[in-house]
């Protein structure tokens, strides 16, 4: 196994000390350094996010929101999903990120005054198996993360993994509670906590919320040995990461350093642009939405789909959208920025003068999500949906309206935290005016528990629209929401790609391979019977 006989030479991640230069905790990453565990959990974390960043990238191109631009070549499996294992690894990476969070768990076991950056270490460790459980299926857990006591551990089934999950959740949270009845001095955490400052209630939540997800995914198929939670309840602000990203060299944000600007000022990515299918959500193909429209998209305006037999793109202003697999030469040139970068609050959008804007990518100071409140609140709906107990007892709808705004909320932030433009009276709008009458978001006029299920997950789908993408294909793999056409290859019909080598009603795949690295290094255990077209994450239809 690559990453662990990797990390008994580095030590720390190499991964994350590259990417995270200004956090570094080594001088040489050839020679391990003993450090501390508050030196080792800001890089972490900042780590953390660049790998969500990539989950994000990931899930937006397989799950609907972005596609090639017509006119770049070489895309070859990632339009026809015939994905090879050097496709997507992020498998590696997630494994370095663990031996950070290991590493601090390993030398905060017996330190009480330590207590709160163990537990940290914990839920981040669990959010990262889950990524990996959600991504690959069968993982290491049970022998990972032990150096040289076990280069080649054995997988472990998800469905095992994930009521394990739930335990250490369980038992992070006790820590944290009993360290808030210890405690004599400030919190420790304080500035090395780069996501809530210290702030252990939220960290809870966020445990709460981490464990919320598992119970939804997965109580169908396997059983918790716990599903109560503590009382503080779930997240109702987003977990954003933030060690103080700014416009300095490699300490921008990495989706602005991805999809708007490098911290020279040069445009970045233009070779994938938004799909046809997610334009739908917000021009009145399926709903109406033109204030987050606004919001994400460059020059977005509300614009009829053309009629003409075989065009598969459709211009929103100075922008365009595509459906995956869509070869044939088109105008690709998004003006000096990403077609994710707005124009809502300013013209410029020259590179480094580019200002603070809302939507998805925002600026270069801006956090990472691990996970937003709306994600937080339509998991509450679906909780309530399904009778699941949980702290407050909220309803179904009450949740879901939550999430909405939430969402409106998010998108309508500036990096600072500050809203433009009133994003609760815009999400009452949303919900009560043109799309009254709407199951997708009207839900009172959503009439059975299957309709109220749909409404949840689609729009938590349109939600996560880059912003975590892939937590969007996770819930559309697990639940078949939003629907798309099995019988139309049409652009608005379906995200699937036009160019798919999937046998599959949907034309979808169901997964990625595992990474050539675990064939190289541990041979023996790595599954080897794959299919991208057939095999399910334990807890997918």
């Amino acid at each position: 196994m690559k990453k662990l006989s990797k990390l008994t030479i580095l030590g720390l991640a190499a991964f994350a000390l590259a990417c995270s230069s200004y956090l570094d905790v080594n001088k040489n990453p050839n020679q391990p350094t003993a450090t501390s565990p508050n030196l080792v959990l800001p890089q972490a974390l900042t780590t953390t996010g660049r790998i969500l960043n990539s989950f994000n990238i990931y899930g937006a191109q397989i799950g609907g929101f972005m596609a090639n631009a017509g006119g770049y070549g070489g895309f070859n499996e990632f339009i026809t999903y015939s994905y090879t294992t050097n496709s997507y690894d992020q498998f590696t990476p997630v494994y370095d990120n663990l031996e950070d969070y290991q590493y601090i768990i390993d030398n905060t076991a017996k330190d009480a005054t330590n207590i709160y950056f163990n537990a940290v270490a914990t839920i981040m460790r669990v959010h990262n198996f889950q990524l990996l459980v959600d991504t690959y299926n069968d993982v290491p857990y049970s022998q990972a993360l032990q150096g040289a006591k076990s280069l080649t551990p054995v997988y472990d089934k998800g469905a095992t993994i994930y009521p394990a999950l739930a335990v250490e959740l369980d038992s992070a949270i006790a820590r944290i509670n009993r360290g808030t009845h210890m405690a004599t001095a400030p919190n420790p955490l304080g500035t090395y906590d780069v996501v809530f400052g210290g702030n252990m209630t939220s960290w809870i939540q966020l445990a709460n919320t981490i464990k919320l997800r598992l119970i939804i995914r997965a109580s169908s198929v396997v059983t918790f040995p716990n599903k109560n939670f503590d009382p503080a309840g779930f997240l109702s602000t987003d977990a954003l990461v933030n060690p103080g990203f700014n416009k300095n060299l490699n300490q921008q944000s990495p989706s602005w350093d991805t999809w708007a600007f490098n911290y020279q000022g040069a445009a970045q990515n233009k070779a994938w642009i938004p799909t046809t299918w997610s334009m739908t959500f917000y021009n009145g193909t399926q709903m109406l939405d033109t204030m987050r429209g606004k919001a994400i998209y460059y020059n977005f305006r509300r614009v009829k789909y053309p009629n003409t037999v075989g065009k598969r793109q459709v211009v929103y202003g100075d922008s365009i959208c595509n459906q995956l697999g869509f070869e044939s030469t088109i105008v690709t040139a998004c003006p000096t920025g990403s077609f994710w970068l707005p124009s809502l609050q300013s013209a410029n959008r020259v590179g480094i003068s580019a200002p603070d804007t809302t939507g998805v990518l925002k600026g270069p100071d801006a956090g990472v999500p691990i996970i937003t409140a709306a994600e937080s609140y339509f998991l509450q709906a679906e909780a309530a949906l399904r009778s699941i107990a949980i702290p407050g007892s909220p309803t179904a709808a009450a949740s879901y309206t939550n999430g909405v705004t939430a969402s409106f909320k998010y998108l309508y932030s500036l990096p600072s935290g500050s809203q433009t433009g009133n994003y609760a009276a815009d999400a009452n709008k949303y919900l009560t005016g043109s799309n009254s009458g709407n199951p997708l978001v009207d839900f009172s006029a959503a009439l059975s528990p299957a309709q109220q299920l749909q409404a949840i997950i689609t729009q938590k789908y349109i939600a996560l629209n880059m912003v975590n993408s892939n937590e969007a294909w996770n819930e559309y793999r697990r639940t078949g929401y939003p629907l798309v056409s099995t019988s139309s290859t049409a652009a608005t019909a379906t995200f699937a790609a036009i160019t798919s080598h999937s046998t599959r009603p949907d034309r979808l795949p169901t997964r990625i391979p595992y990474p050539t690295t675990e064939f190289q290094y541990n041979p023996s255990n790595v599954p080897n019977d794959i299919n991208v077209f057939s095999s399910l994450i334990f807890w997918a239809k």
